[in-house]
């Protein structure tokens, strides 16, 4: 049998960067990750996922269970089937949240017997070491680290009509999301550099390709984590060809597949809430009730206006101007391709304009609707706004469909259920289609047709809005977390070690208390970045 110091499951963001420091370290580690290889063209360009998103072997689509409070509805929930996971598929924006998130973490933690902080204070170094950024260099931001972060390449002009209209309702320009403020309206920046993704693989893994302390195994897809007792000692996995192997962790195992895929590998290893494990014929390991428990995610929901002009991104990854855009790209290393297509957007609270923001949104140069609503709008020039509560309320679940591990699990992110949550939400709506009517944005709109002028003379009618448009913000936390020693639904303790099990922890966004307030991949590396030197002594 083959044996490694240390076994990682996933080959995610968190994976990656968990596994080449441990790797640096001079460890010999195993990363088992069930998807593809990260060198695809489109995987690199920036704009090239919208090609993927809604149909490639690079993605995986977890189907929610029906959402009661969408009238049944079952949005999709994409996460990525490849090296680097979400970093390698995702719409590559930066954003840690606020201090305040950490914080709050933090205060969940203290007075636990294996006690670390994590707070801010303790998580902002994490992320300025980890970062080369091409603007910045000051208490919020560094250089010279493996991660690229950059403004954007390009920059269309609805995006700075956007951002004037937002500062034309009162809100300041941010030329800085992750520094001293959150408010206001503002460009994002990005995990790529020159036209080109950096993904965790290529941030963290693809430098160590000839270090043989590193071994990856893509179209490996772990089954369970081997026990012996309340030891974890290995894990099974089959290869692309269906054949099992079982392989041996002289060290700790660690499981960073996400929060939609790691409670179910725990669940399928008999650790988890002992009744479920029983009713689905796993055999029960260590009863852990939270394992699946406290599932969060970012409703989004979105405001489409149609443009009166040929404005934005509308066909320009089609026929002739992709031809253009790509010759520009190629020869020059400018252009629409540089783009991701999200830009700009703004943090606002709408209902108290100077407290915390409560609302971010993201502005998309074109209509971009879920594939369940695309027959509700038309195929023209326009903009989507989405709005998304920031800090929710709502939490839901996730639950083994059965003891196979081809199943998918049972996914129940439950958005916008808590009436706070959906109240904010209409509030961020009014907000935005206001936006849309401000200057220099009102005379580029010929129509704002979600939510439709009828929709928008009351609240609940906003409402409805939002439980028929409502989709995921690609930010699934929060399904194994860590908690104070007294908390009966912690699954991990303050140093990320799964609460009953020796050798085993877990460092991807399951792990997180509480969801961040904002986009989730730069902050998912920051913790893998602490585990792993949780794992070496470092901390």
């Amino acid at each position: 049998m083959e044996s490694f110091d240390h076994i990682v499951i996933g080959g995610g963001a968190a994976g990656c960067v968990v596994a080449a420091r441990l790797a640096e370290a001079g460890q010999r580690v195993l990363l088992l990750e069930g998807g593809y290889s990260h060198h695809h063209p489109l995987l690199d360009m920036p704009p090239g996922i919208f090609k993927l998103i809604n149909g490639s072997k690079y993605m995986v689509h977890h189907q929610t269970v029906p959402q009661d409070q969408f009238g049944g509805r079952q949005p999709f929930i994409p996460q990525g089937n490849v090296l680097g996971g979400g970093s390698t598929v995702n719409g590559q924006v930066y954003m840690r949240g606020r201090p305040g998130d950490y914080d709050h973490w933090d205060s969940l933690l203290q007075g636990s017997q294996d006690y670390v902080p994590w707070n801010y204070e303790t998580c902002l170094p994490v992320f300025t070491a980890m970062e080369d950024n091409n603007r910045l260099l000051n208490r919020y931001h560094g250089v010279g680290g493996p991660l690229k972060v950059s403004d954007p390449g390009h920059i269309e002009p609805a995006s700075r009509w956007f951002v004037q209209a937002v500062q034309a309702m009162g809100e300041p320009f941010n030329s800085d999301f992750c520094g001293e403020s959150q408010r206001g309206a503002g460009y994002y920046q990005f995990m790529n550099r020159n036209g080109k993704r950096c993904s965790a693989a290529y941030s963290h893994v693809e430098p160590l390709k000839d270090n043989p302390n590193l071994t990856v195994r893509l179209q490996s897809s772990v089954q369970k984590i081997v026990l012996e007792g309340k030891r974890a000692v290995g894990a099974i996995y089959v290869d692309k060809s269906g054949q099992p192997h079982e392989v041996r962790a002289e060290g700790e195992v660690v499981v960073t597949a996400g929060a939609l895929v790691t409670p179910k590998i725990l669940m399928l290893s008999g650790i988890g809430p002992a009744d479920h494990l029983r009713e689905v014929g796993v055999e029960v390991a260590h009863d852990l009730p939270g394992v699946g428990e406290g599932l969060m995610d970012h409703a989004e929901v979105p405001i489409t206006a149609y443009f009166n002009g040929p404005h934005g991104y509308y066909k320009q990854g089609e026929g002739w101007r992709m031809i253009l855009n790509g010759i520009q790209f190629m020869l020059f290393g400018t252009g629409r391709v540089c783009s991701t297509g999200v830009e700009c957007g703004a943090f606002v609270n709408p209902v108290d304009r100077d407290a915390d923001p409560t609302i971010q949104t993201f502005c998309v140069n074109m209509v971009y609707i879920d594939k369940d609503a695309q027959d509700l709008v038309k195929d023209q020039p326009g903009v989507t706004v989405a709005t998304s509560v920031i800090q929710p309320k709502s939490k839901g679940w996730l639950r083994l469909a059965s003891s196979n591990p081809k199943d998918m699990p049972l996914v129940n992110p439950n958005m916008l259920s808590h009436e706070d949550d959906m109240a904010m939400m209409v509030e961020g709506q009014k907000f935005f289609v206001e936006v849309l009517n401000q200057e220099p944005m009102k005379s580029k709109i010929k129509e704002v047709v979600l939510p439709s002028s009828e929709t928008l003379k009351s609240d609940e009618a906003i409402a409805a809005h939002c439980r028929r448009f409502a989709k995921t913000g690609y930010h699934p936390c929060c399904s194994a977390r860590m908690g104070h020693d007294d908390d009966p639904m912690a699954v991990l303790d303050p140093q990320l070690r799964v609460r009953g099990i020796e050798g085993l922890r877990v460092c991807d966004m399951s792990a997180t208390p509480y969801i961040t307030a904002g986009n989730t991949q730069a902050p998912v590396m920051m913790i893998a970045d602490r585990c792993a030197d949780l794992m070496l002594g470092n901390i």
